[in-house]
């Protein structure tokens, strides 16, 4: 096993609901967006935006309960301990991500075979993962100065003044949806280049053995099969 062991401890239960929550509404933004601007299909227009303003509302208040939560929820600074540490911590430089920046992106190209071994995140997920609360809370920001309700409030009608108008703010607001898209694709690969266990983990829960890991002394301790061999 080149891998480190994925306990659950890595992904507690409440953030494992919050992922989930993150990913429906997503796609569900992704496609009343796509349908919003493009209105290929007739008589849906008003469902489309009902359902891209509600999932927004809910994109918005899932990701600032996840941030609030790191302070509060423990988990695993890395794979292959079940020892667990305040969750704000692994988003934030560790001592397991120390001279692994360079290695990661080469092992990400394929230009190194064995990844590095260390914290839950490696050096480009981290910096992914600290941008996604920046873009989660600028898309809610252009889209509600571009909904009719809020989009005269003079926080919302600054914004628009700033950029140019409510033309050039729909631009930045469908810009971002695209940004959207790629960050998910890099994320499905960053998370699942090593093998689908850690998507397991997340989704459903399973386990999967692999290196045991003393985030203490920074060193593999042994393994662990989980009780059946590969």
């Amino acid at each position: 096993m080149a891998h480190l062991a994925h306990y659950r401890e890595a992904h507690p239960l409440v953030f494992v609901v919050t992922h989930w929550i993150n990913l429906v509404c997503m796609i569900l933004l992704i496609l009343s967006g796509i349908i919003i601007h493009y209105p290929v299909i007739p008589g849906i227009m008003g469902l489309c935006r009902g359902l891209h303003i509600f999932c927004g509302i809910v994109l918005f208040a899932n990701c600032l309960a996840r941030v609030i939560m790191a302070f509060f929820v423990k988990t695993a600074p890395t794979g292959g301990t079940r020892k667990q540490v305040p969750d704000y911590k692994t988003w934030l430089p560790q001592a397991d991500n120390r001279h692994q920046g360079i290695q990661w992106v080469k092992y990400y190209l394929f230009l190194k075979k064995d990844h590095p071994l260390g914290a839950k995140l490696g050096v480009p997920q981290k910096i992914s993962y600290l941008l996604i609360p920046i873009l989660i809370v600028l898309m809610f920001y252009t889209g509600l100065a571009l909904w009719a309700p809020t989009m005269n409030l003079g926080i919302f009608a600054a914004g628009t003044t700033l950029v140019g108008g409510l033309m050039n703010m729909r631009i930045i607001h469908y810009f971002l949806m695209f940004v959207f898209i790629i960050f998910m694709f890099i994320h499905v690969y960053l998370a699942n280049v090593e093998g689908f266990a850690p998507t397991a983990l997340m989704f459903i829960r399973k386990e999967h053995g692999g290196l045991v890991y003393d985030p203490d002394r920074h060193v593999i301790v042994g393994e662990d099969d989980l009780g059946h061999k590969e």
